[in-house]
């Protein structure tokens, strides 16, 4: 399930990026296409796709990695990232960039804290996050891959 995924050759000026999503209501897939998208036009080559079918091969030749996450937890304490466990289980990402972001309704408590030692913890150099309101999903993804391109072109 590729979104703007150009595949092919590489020029040393391109970057490649996977977003891999744990959503439940399709609010935290509504904003990794978003971020696809925001990506594509940035000039980054970009696939997203769910925790439960990853594309490896996108995964491998991917130099920046990209987790999001709706935020699991009662309304105003227990907040983490939604199915953790799978999450922990995601390759290792050894050798590359990630960030990380979730997504909430009300609160989102140390879900980002959480989601970065994830994936730290899976050997990536995560390098920020960002919470994304469920009814602000394109503007916060704009803004998040804004802040993300600022990063990486550093």
């Amino acid at each position: 399930m590729g979104l703007g995924y150009g595949g092919g050759a590489r020029t040393e000026a391109t970057v490649n990026a996977i977003v891999i999503y744990e959503s439940l209501t399709g609010n935290t897939k509504k904003a990794a296409d978003f971020i696809v998208n925001e990506l594509v036009a940035g000039g980054v080559q970009a696939v997203a796709c769910p925790t439960t079918a990853v594309d490896y091969q996108a995964l491998a030749d991917a130099d920046l990695v990209i987790v999001g996450s709706w935020t699991d937890g009662l309304f105003l304490f227990g907040q983490k990232p939604a199915s953790a466990g799978r999450l922990s289980q995601l390759p290792f990402l050894t050798g590359k960039k990630a960030a990380v972001y979730c997504t909430y309704a009300i609160e989102t408590g140390k879900t980002l804290t959480k989601l970065e030692d994830i994936i730290r913890d899976r050997g990536a150099e995560v390098i920020g996050g960002m919470a994304i309101r469920r009814n602000k999903l394109q503007e916060g993804s704009a803004e998040f891959v804004s802040r993300l391109l600022g990063v990486v072109a550093a």
